[in-house]
Formats: structure tokens, C-alpha cells, sequence
């Protein structure tokens, strides 16, 4: 049987990971953030599409590529967290579970980073908890995936 697939999708600047501001999101780099998913998914036994992209376009195109295709989305938006109400619509669109990824915690920074419209479309959100929290996103939608299972 073929394992169910989790799109592991992130926004931009992602790709700076351990160059961008260490002091807020560490060292690690999106290579180690891959790696990590990679044996979370082995773990428990989940495919992962892991994408990054500094482009709003194409993260919605992704995340429309997943109807069909994913049985969940993890997403870390990046500053699309906040503006963009395509990639929310897109969210809702293909009517998946979704799981929202912060390295840092968005509601002790900014004022403006405390809204998410991501949000509004996801199960859950992790937050702060730096990149282990991707390894606890994939775990939440494995669970949500495998109760969807057995309905």
C-alpha cells in the first residue's frame, strides 16, 4: 500500500534559513528542516512533497496541486501568513486537512505578524517552537489522516 501523501509547502525567505535573523529562527537551515520532515515522515510512515518558493503565485498553484493528489498540507506561509487571503482561498478550495508551521512565535513579535489568515483554513497551527514543530505538524496530520482512515 502505498503511503498517504503530506505536501510540505513553504513561503518565502524560507530559503534563508540559518542566514535570517539566527537570534528569531535559529541556525538550522531548510536542508536540515527537510531532513528533519524526511525521517518524521519515515516514522510514520508518510510521503512528503517538501517545496519551498519565494513566489505567491506558485505557492497557490502547490497548494491547488494537492486536491487529488495530498492528503494533507503542511504549510509554513512565511509573510504570506498575513497578506494573502489567494493563498487562503486556495486552502479552502481543495478541502484538506492543514497545518500551519511558525519557527518563531508570531503572536510575541510584530503587531502586524499576530494575524494569520492562513489560519482560518488550517486544523491547527504550531508556533514558536522552532523547526521541531514541523516534525509535530506531520505528526498531527498523520493521526488526522489515519482517523480519516478508519471512519
Amino acid at each position: 500500500m502505498t503511503p498517504p501523501l503530506i505536501a510540505v509547502l513553504n513561503g518565502p525567505n524560507l530559503n534563508m534559513l540559518g542566514l535570517r535573523e539566527p537570534a528569531i529562527y535559529g541556525r538550522a537551515t531548510l536542508d536540515d528542516v527537510e531532513q528533519i520532515c524526511v525521517q518524521a515522515a519515515e516514522r510514520l510512515d508518510v510521503a512528503i512533497d517538501f517545496r519551498q518558493t519565494n513566489g505567491e503565485g506558485e505557492l497557490v498553484s502547490w497548494v491547488q496541486e494537492c486536491r487529488g493528489r495530498a492528503r494533507g498540507i503542511l504549510i509554513n506561509p512565511g509573510a504570506y501568513t498575513h497578506t494573502s487571503i489567494a493563498l487562503l482561498d486556495a486552502l479552502t478550495a481543495v478541502a484538506l486537512p492543514v497545518v500551519e508551521v511558525h519557527i518563531s512565535n508570531i503572536h510575541r513579535r510584530e503587531e502586524f505578524r499576530r494575524h494569520s489568515y492562513v489560519s482560518q483554513a488550517a486544523v491547527g497551527v504550531i508556533c514558536g517552537l522552532g523547526v521541531r514543530g514541523y516534525a509535530l505538524a506531520l505528526t498531527a496530520l498523520a493521526d488526522i489522516i489515519m482517523d480519516e482512515d478508519e471512519r
